[in-house]
C-alpha cells in the first residue's frame, strides 16, 4: 500500500501532529469535536519531506492525491474550484509541529481569477466584497509564491487612498477596488514579465511549493535556530474552505485567548474587527475592538465562542489562542493552539489551574517554557523616576516589562548597534513583520504605530520576553529618513526612549531601571519544581554580590568560582604583574602575599552569602599573558608603576606571549610551574574557612583543579593543595573539612577520568571549552565560520551555544559512567554555561550528574528545568 501523504481533517486527531502539523491536528480535532470548523484537508510534514528530497519538487504521486482530495472537498462543500457560478476559494497555510507564529506564510482567497471575482460578485450579490477579495489574492501570492516585495502593493494601495482622501481600506469603493486590482496586477507583470495567473489549480500547487520552500526561509531558519526546531521535521500544508469576514458589516474575523496571555487572568481576551479578513488583525492593518465589544454586535457569535473557549481549554488542558470568523452571522473556528503567554501569565495559568483541579503539578510545571522566566529577573523601572517622567504618549501594553534604549527603524540597523557598539535597542516601526524576527531578538523592547493586542509585535515580544507597545497611534514613523515624530516631538535614530510594555506609555528620556522582585505565584510554582527536581542547581559567581544574588534565586551553592576574576580589579592588577613578572621565586612569593589578603577577603565574603553550601573554587586558569598590560602606552605606565623600564617590560610581556594561549600555560599547568600560586590560593581558602566558622557559619569549601588531562598533574597540585592546608590548619589548631576535584575540559581528561578519579573528590564538567576542544573550534571565532555552515546545512546551530548532545554529549557520558565504576560516590557537575541550559538540563539529569551549575539569573531557569527534566525522564521509564 502506497504512503498516504493527504488527510482531510474528518480523517485526523490531535495526536496526530508529527505528521499533520500542530495546526492540522488541532483542526482535525476541533472537527472530531463536532465544532464548525471550514472542511478542507492537510498535506503532511512527509510531503514536505519528499519535496526537498525529490530536488524542491512535488512529485506526480503527491500532486495526484491533492487533487483527489480537492474533489473531495467539492462534493463536501457543494462547490466547485474555478467554476465562476459557485467557486470553492481556499486558504493555504503551513503548520509544523511546533507552533512556529508568523514564520510561516500564507496565502487566502486562493482560486480567484478575472472570471471567478465577476462570479464570486454575482452570488453574493456584494461586488466590493469579491474585488477585496481579489486584491488581498494578488498581493499574497505574488508576496509569498513570487517573492515580489510587499512594498510595492503597500505603496500602491496608500496611494490610491491618499488620493481618494481615504483613510481605511473599507471605505474603498468597488470603483477603487477595481483601480486597485489592475495596479497590483500590473506590479505584478513589471516583476515578473508575464500576466497574473489565472489558472487555480497551478495557484494551488504553487502555493504548496511556497509554503513547503518557505520551511527553509531566512526567518524560519532562524526561528528554529532560536527555539532548537530540527529542519527535518518539516511543515504540513493546510487547505481549507474560505469563509469571508470581509463579505459585509454583518461578517467579520478575530483573535481570542482563553485567559488574558499578558496577566493570566482567567476571563476571555481578545480582539476582532468587522468587514475585515484574518490577517487584518494579526498584520495591525486597523486596530480592533475588544472581544467584550462583540457581545453587542453579534452576541450569539460570542456566546459560542464563550462556550468553545471553555471546552477547548478543558479538552486541551491549558490556555488556547483561537482564531475566528464570523461570515454572514455563523461562527467559523480557523485554530486553536496553545496560546503564547507571558511568564507572569503562564506562571499563574499554571498555578490556577492546578487549584481549579484542571491539570496536575508535574502538568503544570511542563506548561511553562523555563527560558521563559528570564522576563521575570529584569529590571522595570526606578519607581521615583518614573513618577516624575511624563509620557509623551500612550499605546497598547502588549508585552510587559520596561525598557530605555537608542531608536532604530529595521532590522539590520538594530542588529548592528546592537552587536558591534554594544547598544540597548528599542526598534520602532509601523509594524513588524516575520521579517523583523532577528532586530526584535536583539531589542531591549518594541514600539509599533499600528496593530494591537494580539499583533505580529505583541505576540512575538511576549514570546521573547521582550517589553512591547503596540498601536501607538500618536506615532508616524518615516522609514526612509529615520525619524518618528510623537506629535509635534521628533526622534531620531540613535535618539534614546524609554517604553512600559506593562501600561503602554512612551517617555522621551532615558529611564533608570531596577531589579524585579519575585513572589506569590512564582514563590508557588517554584516551590513545585523544587519538590520534583533531583538535579541541585548551583551558581557561577566570583564575588559576594552575585553570590547573594543568587540565593535570592534558589541557587544551593556555587559551582564555579573563578578566582581569576577577582585579579583583575585596579587596585589588584598591579600585585598580579608584579607576581607574573617577578624574576625570582621570591619576588614572587612577596607579590602573592600582597595578593593573598585581597583573595582571602573574597572568599570570606562568598562563604557568608553561602553560610554552608558547597562552594567550588576554580584555582587560577588563564594564561598569564591576559593580565599584562598591552599597547605602547599602557606597558609605559605599567612600567612607571613597577619601577621597570619600558623596554624591559615591553620584552617581559613579549616573552610571555604564545602561539595558543588557550592551549598553552595556562591551569594546572601554571601550578606546576610556579607551586607558590597555588599555595598562596590554599593559603586564602583555608584561612578564609576559619575565620567565617568562626563567625558561626559553616563552610563547605571545594578545591578544583583546572585543565587537568592526566592523573599526575592532579596529584601533584592536590600534594601543594593537602601540604599547605595542613600547615594553615596546624598554624591556627582547626580543621577545615574540603574536597579536592578536577575540571573536565579537554577530551582526554574525559578519557582517562576513571584513572584521574584516584586523586579527585569530584569533577565538574567545563562544557564550554570541552566544546571547543572536542570540536576544535573557537567561540569567539565561530561566528566567521558558522554562517557558511547553516548555509549549506551543515549544522543548524552554534555547537558552542548548546550542547551538542551527540558528539560532546556521548564524551560525557562515557566519562561519567567510568567514574562511577572507578569511585561509585564521586560527585559529578556541570559548570559550564550549559548548565543553564533547559535542553542540556535533561540529558545531565540522564548522564547522572548530580548538580548543574550556572550564572545568578540562570538559576530559577534551571531549578524548573530540572524538575521539567526529572519529569519527562520518570515518563519515559513508565
Amino acid at each position: 500500500m502506497s504512503k498516504k501523504f493527504v488527510y482531510l481533517f474528518s480523517e485526523g486527531n490531535g495526536t496526530m501532529r508529527e505528521l499533520l502539523g500542530g495546526k492540522g491536528a488541532n483542526l482535525a480535532e476541533m472537527t472530531r469535536l463536532g465544532m464548525p470548523v471550514p472542511m478542507g484537508f492537510t498535506i503532511t510534514t512527509e510531503a514536505c519531506t519528499d519535496y526537498y528530497d525529490s530536488g524542491k519538487k512535488i512529485s506526480d504521486e503527491i500532486q495526484k492525491e491533492i487533487f483527489q482530495y480537492l474533489e473531495k472537498l467539492e462534493s463536501i462543500t457543494g462547490k466547485e474550484f474555478g467554476n465562476p457560478e459557485n467557486p470553492l476559494l481556499l486558504s493555504v497555510r503551513s503548520g509544523a509541529r511546533a507552533s512556529m507564529p508568523g514564520m510561516m506564510d500564507t496565502i487566502l482567497n486562493l482560486g480567484l481569477n478575472d472570471e471567478v471575482v465577476e462570479g464570486l460578485g454575482k452570488l453574493t450579490n456584494n461586488r466590493r466584497f469579491a474585488l477585496d477579495a481579489y486584491r488581498r489574492f494578488i498581493q499574497m501570492f505574488s508576496d509569498v509564491v513570487m517573492g515580489i516585495p510587499k512594498s510595492l502593493f503597500d505603496e500602491a494601495l496608500e496611494n490610491l487612498k491618499t488620493v481618494r482622501g481615504i483613510e481605511y481600506d473599507h471605505e474603498m469603493s468597488p470603483a477603487d477596488l477595481e483601480s486597485l486590482v489592475a495596479s497590483y496586477k500590473s506590479i505584478y507583470k513589471k516583476e515578473i514579465g508575464e500576466d497574473f495567473p489565472a489558472d487555480p489549480s497551478k495557484q494551488l500547487l504553487n502555493a504548496v511549493k511556497a509554503v513547503f520552500s518557505s520551511w527553509m526561509n531566512t526567518r524560519a531558519v532562524y526561528y528554529r535556530r532560536m527555539n532548537d526546531i530540527p529542519s527535518s521535521w518539516g511543515t504540513a500544508v493546510n487547505v481549507q474552505s474560505m469563509v469571508f469576514g470581509n463579505m459585509g458589516n454583518d461578517c467579520g474575523t478575530g483573535v481570542a485567548f482563553t485567559r488574558n496571555p499578558s496577566t493570566g487572568e482567567n476571563k476571555l481576551y481578545g480582539e476582532f474587527l468587522m468587514n475585515a479578513q484574518g490577517e487584518d488583525v494579526v498584520a495591525g492593518i486597523r486596530t480592533p475592538q475588544s472581544i467584550d465589544e462583540l457581545a453587542k454586535v453579534i452576541p450569539e457569535a460570542y456566546n459560542q465562542i464563550i462556550q468553545i473557549a471553555k471546552t477547548l481549554e478543558k479538552h486541551n488542558q491549558d490556555m488556547q489562542d483561537l482564531e475566528f470568523t464570523i461570515e454572514k452571522g455563523k461562527l467559523y473556528m480557523l485554530q486553536t493552539r496553545n496560546g503564547k503567554r507571558t511568564a507572569q501569565a503562564a506562571i499563574k495559568i499554571a498555578v490556577d489551574m492546578v487549584n481549579q483541579g484542571l491539570c496536575t503539578k508535574e502538568e503544570a510545571l511542563l506548561k511553562v517554557e523555563p527560558s521563559q522566566l528570564d522576563s521575570l529577573l529584569h529590571p522595570q523601572f526606578e519607581p521615583t523616576a518614573l513618577a516624575a517622567a511624563t509620557a509623551i504618549t500612550k499605546g497598547l501594553p502588549a508585552s510587559p516589562g520596561a525598557a530605555a534604549g537608542r531608536v532604530y527603524f529595521n532590522a539590520e540597523d538594530a542588529r548592528e548597534a546592537a552587536t558591534k557598539r554594544n547598544e540597548p535597542v528599542i526598534l520602532v516601526r509601523v509594524e513588524t513583520s516575520p521579517e523583523d524576527i532577528e532586530g526584535m531578538a536583539i531589542s531591549k523592547g518594541i514600539l509599533t504605530a499600528r496593530g494591537g493586542m494580539t499583533s505580529h509585535a505583541a505576540v512575538v515580544a511576549r514570546g521573547m520576553g521582550r517589553c512591547c507597545v503596540s498601536g501607538c497611534h500618536d506615532l508616524r514613523v518615516d522609514m526612509d529618513n529615520k525619524i518618528a515624530y510623537f506629535n509635534n516631538r521628533t526622534v531620531k535614530e540613535g535618539d534614546f526612549i524609554s517604553i512600559d510594555g506593562s501600561t503602554g506609555k512612551v517617555y522621551l528620556e532615558k529611564l533608570p531601571t531596577i531589579e524585579a522582585t519575585l513572589s506569590g505565584d512564582f514563590a508557588t510554582f517554584m516551590q513545585w519544581a523544587d519538590e520534583i527536581r533531583t538535579l541541585s542547581v548551583r551558581t557561577n559567581a566570583d564575588n559576594p554580590k552575585d553570590a547573594r544574588q543568587a540565593r535570592l534565586f534558589g541557587a544551593e551553592g556555587i559551582g564555579l568560582c573563578r578566582t581569576e576574576h577577582m585579579f583583575f580589579e585596579a587596585k589588584r592588577i598591579l600585585a598580579m604583574r608584579q607576581m607574573i613578572l617577578a624574576k625570582s621565586k621570591t619576588d614572587r612569593v612577596i607579590a602573592l602575599n600582597k595578593l593573598l589578603p585581597m583573595q582571602q577577603e573574597d572568599f570570606e565574603g562568598i562563604f557568608r552569602e553561602m553560610d554552608g553550601l558547597p562552594v567550588t573554587i576554580r584555582f587560577l586558569d588563564p594564561p598569564l599573558h591576559e593580565f599584562v598590560p598591552h599597547g605602547d602606552d599602557e606597558i609605559a605606565v605599567t612600567a612607571y608603576e613597577m619601577g621597570m623600564s619600558f623596554t624591559e617590560l615591553k620584552n617581559a610581556v613579549k616573552h610571555l606571549e604564545e602561539a595558543n594561549p588557550m592551549l598553552g600555560h595556562r591551569g594546572c599547568r601554571l601550578a606546576i610551574s610556579y607551586p607558590e600560586i597555588a599555595q598562596m590560593q590554599t593559603k586564602a581558602v583555608i584561612q578564609a574557612a576559619i575565620t567565617v566558622r568562626h563567625e558561626g557559619k559553616n563552610v563547605v569549601p571545594e578545591i578544583m583543579i583546572p585543565l587537568v588531562c592526566d592523573s599526575a598533574e592532579l596529584k601533584f597540585v592536590k600534594n601543594i593543595v593537602d601540604t599547605t592546608a595542613k600547615q594553615v590548619m596546624e598554624q591556627y589548631g582547626e580543621e577545615i573539612e574540603y574536597k579536592v576535584g578536577a575540571m573536565v575540559e579537554i577530551p582526554r581528561a574525559a578519557l582517562m577520568i576513571d584513572v584521574i578519579s584516584k586523586y579527585a573528590d569530584f569533577f565538574s564538567f567545563g562544557t564550554n571549552d570541552l566544546t571547543q576542544t572536542t570540536y576544535g573550534l573557537s567561540r569567539d571565532d565561530a561566528g566567521q565560520i558558522l554562517d557558511d555552515y547553516y548555509k549549506n546545512r551543515i549544522f543548524e546551530s552554534d555547537p558552542t551555544a548548546k550542547l551538542d548532545q551527540a558528539g560532546v554529549g556521548k564524551l560525557i557520558k562515557m566519562a561519567c559512567g567510568w567514574a562511577k565504576e572507578a569511585k561509585p560516590h564521586v560527585k559529578l557537575g556541570v559548570c559550564g554555561e550549559h548548565g543553564g541550559d533547559p535542553a542540556s538540563i535533561q540529558f545531565f539529569q540522564t548522564a547522572g550528574m548530580q548538580y548543574v551549575s550556572c550564572s545568578p539569573f540562570r538559576v530559577p531557569i534551571a531549578r524548573l528545568a530540572a524538575a521539567q527534566a526529572k519529569i519527562r525522564v520518570d515518563a519515559a521509564e513508565k
